[in-house]
């Protein structure tokens, strides 16, 4: 019996390669100043913590970054910092809410897939504007999805919602 082997000319030419390209388009000192140009302050908020994020559907570990915007004494809203996988890496996006919980803006801040990044387009952000933790926040229905970027369409959809659920569970009973 004789073998023959195939040996590719250059190692990895029959390999698929996919080539992430990380954008940073905000940092969160620019998102804190965009959603709250009137602020004066930002105070960092503590983590929330494992009974706070499992109230939420939050993935073990989960560390947003929340940051209480104030003019002074008065409480003028929420920036919040979170993360979301995309296809295959993270999503860092923030979420401003107002006093009262409604969304105020939604800012990709980096985004690492080489595709996808429609979704930092501000007319999809957009439709989450005004949003609250009763409303409904679904892909396909509310918020329009957008060919060849389902999975970052869909997985920012859920932080969203994510977001919206922990402040009705820990942000909206802190005194403002």
């Amino acid at each position: 019996m004789r073998v023959q082997w195939l040996i590719p000319v250059a190692a990895g030419a029959s390999a698929v390669t996919q080539v992430a390209h990380a954008t940073q388009y905000l940092s969160v000192e620019q998102a804190r100043r965009e959603a709250f140009p009137q602020a004066t302050q930002f105070i960092a908020g503590a983590a929330p913590g494992a009974s706070v994020a499992a109230a939420v559907g939050a993935p073990a570990g989960w560390m947003p970054r929340v940051f209480d915007a104030r003019n002074g004494d008065a409480h003028l809203g929420w920036l919040i910092v979170d993360q979301v996988i995309g296809k295959s890496e993270l999503i860092t996006y923030s979420l401003a809410l107002d006093a009262q919980g409604a969304v105020l803006a939604l800012e990709v801040l980096d985004y690492r897939e080489s595709h996808g990044g429609e979704v930092r387009l501000a007319p999809w952000r957009r439709q989450f504007v005004g949003k609250t933790s009763h409303d409904a926040v679904t892909l396909n229905a509310d918020i329009r999805n957008i060919s060849g970027a389902t999975l970052s369409c869909r997985h920012l959809t859920e932080g969203v919602q994510r977001l919206l659920r922990f402040y009705a569970v820990a942000l909206r009973t802190k005194p403002g």
